[in-house]
């Protein structure tokens, strides 16, 4: 099988603290844990221990309303009224824990075994985000060898064919890296298991990516998009090994060689 020419990469993100919103890069820097500086920091429930994420609603969707960046060595949290909070201030805690409504801390080491809670999208759609739900819980980061807050692996991926079909922003998956493609839509399930180079930098694609109820939610300025999720419920339900067949949007990907890239960097998938 030949090298197939994807496109090119239109645009790169990085989402320094887990579940708020993130920037874009003009480049980005990827090593064997992904992209440099993402999903470093993580809002820990002090209560349960648990991993804060907008995967439960709920308790969790406020996170959507905070942006967070790099300034150097500091992150700083923009928080609905424009104020910037260091996270290396001792006061982030309290301000995170009062506009959350829930005891709240910050940390930069992932605990061993850290779990999310997320209930089934479905039944989020189905009774809304305020709703109390089943949920179950999930360990993250099984697929990275890295030491950040990512879902499963180091590096998700999204093409501009897949988000045309659905008509959703790219924001609202969190993708790291969105290709620019004229090909089919939900190509990216056929990339599994294959070398994926963009500039100097190879990765392996090792799982399509499952779909919460995240894109569905208000995404700071961004309305609520139930289509997000049901466009792929009812197009893309696919077979993800080990957890079964769920909705599925982009994939995941480890570092084979670390690099930079940029945008408008070619993506080659190898044959």
């Amino acid at each position: 099988m030949a090298d197939a020419p994807l496109g090119a990469v239109a645009s790169l993100h990085r989402y320094p603290v887990k579940s708020m919103l993130g920037e874009d890069l003009d480049e980005a820097v990827l090593t064997v844990g992904g992209v440099e500086g993402d999903r470093a920091l993580a809002v820990l429930d002090t209560g349960t221990g648990v991993v804060a994420t907008a995967k439960h609603p709920r308790l969790w969707r406020e996170l959507l309303r905070l942006r967070a960046r790099r300034d150097g060595a500091a992150v700083l949290i923009t928080l609905p009224d424009g104020r910037a909070v260091d996270t290396a201030d001792a006061g982030a805690h309290d301000v995170l824990s009062a506009l959350l409504g829930r005891p709240v801390r910050l940390a930069g080491v992932r605990p061993a075994g850290a779990i999310v809670e997320r209930p089934a999208p479905e039944d989020v759609l189905e009774h809304g985000v305020t709703a109390e739900v089943p949920f179950e819980t999930l360990e993250i980061a099984q697929g990275t060898p890295g030491g950040s807050f990512v879902d499963y692996a180091s590096v998700h991926l999204i093409t501009t064919a897949t988000l045309d079909r659905i008509g959703a922003e790219a924001l609202r998956y969190r993708p790291n890296i969105v290709i620019s493609s004229a090909g089919r839509p939900f190509a990216e399930n056929g990339w599994l298991e294959r070398e994926l180079t963009i500039g100097a930098v190879r990765l392996r694609v090792t799982l399509p990516t499952p779909r919460c109820s995240v894109p569905t939610l208000v995404h700071g300025e961004l309305p609520r998009a139930p289509h997000a999720l049901r466009v792929p419920l009812e197009h893309n339900r696919v077979e993800v090994p080990g957890f079964g067949v769920l909705p599925c949007v982009g994939v995941y990907a480890e570092v084979v060689t670390p690099g930079r890239i940029r945008p408008g960097d070619p993506a080659v998938l190898a044959g």
